[in-house]
């Protein structure tokens, strides 16, 4: 059987299983995340499948519903769960590409400086001015205006205060 057929009865069942009080629905999509991962689908950890399920709540739950009621009979009808399944990891896909395009376009418009300043922060989480100026050599006030300019365009976010100062990822 395909991975995702796979993934999506063991999901499906796991959720009639309800192992937990609390939780179940967000360990399933990590679950989820995982097989996918070892069946060699390398983009799921970069677009959030939350969001997906978030956005259409009700065909969730009514997959769901529809599929679980027939679990445990001799022929149960996995379809309603496993097209909505399909459907999800679609969009999440696209999202990615969606994320991938704007990416692209926004390296295209980018400074060379503001872009290796968005792949530091990117690899190490935060960075401070003075690590911006240590990694690159450039000169700390340039440094200090590429900041500026990419807070202002919510590429990035600054947190704390005055000497306290460090950048994110918004």
């Amino acid at each position: 059987m395909h991975p995702l057929l796979i993934t999506a009865i063991f999901i499906v069942r796991f959720l009639a299983i309800h192992p937990f009080q609390d939780g179940n629905g967000r360990l399933s999509r990590i679950l989820t995340t995982y097989f996918l991962l070892l069946s060699g689908y390398e983009y799921v950890p970069f677009s959030s499948m939350e969001a997906v399920i978030e956005n259409s709540k009700q065909g969730y739950y009514l997959a769901l519903r529809q599929t679980q009621g027939t679990i445990k009979n001799d022929q149960p009808n996995w379809e309603p769960w496993v097209l909505f399944f399909l459907r999800t990891m679609k969009q999440q896909k696209e999202r990615l590409e969606i994320k991938i395009e704007q990416e692209h376009m926004l390296m295209a418009i980018l400074p060379e400086l503001s872009i290796q300043i968005l792949e530091l922060v990117k690899s190490r989480g935060r960075i401070t001015i003075s690590e911006v100026v240590t990694l690159t050599n450039a000169n700390r006030n340039t440094i200090k205006k590429h900041l500026e300019q990419l807070v202002a365009a919510n590429h990035l976010e600054k947190n704390g205060i005055s000497k306290g100062v460090w950048y994110s990822i918004k």
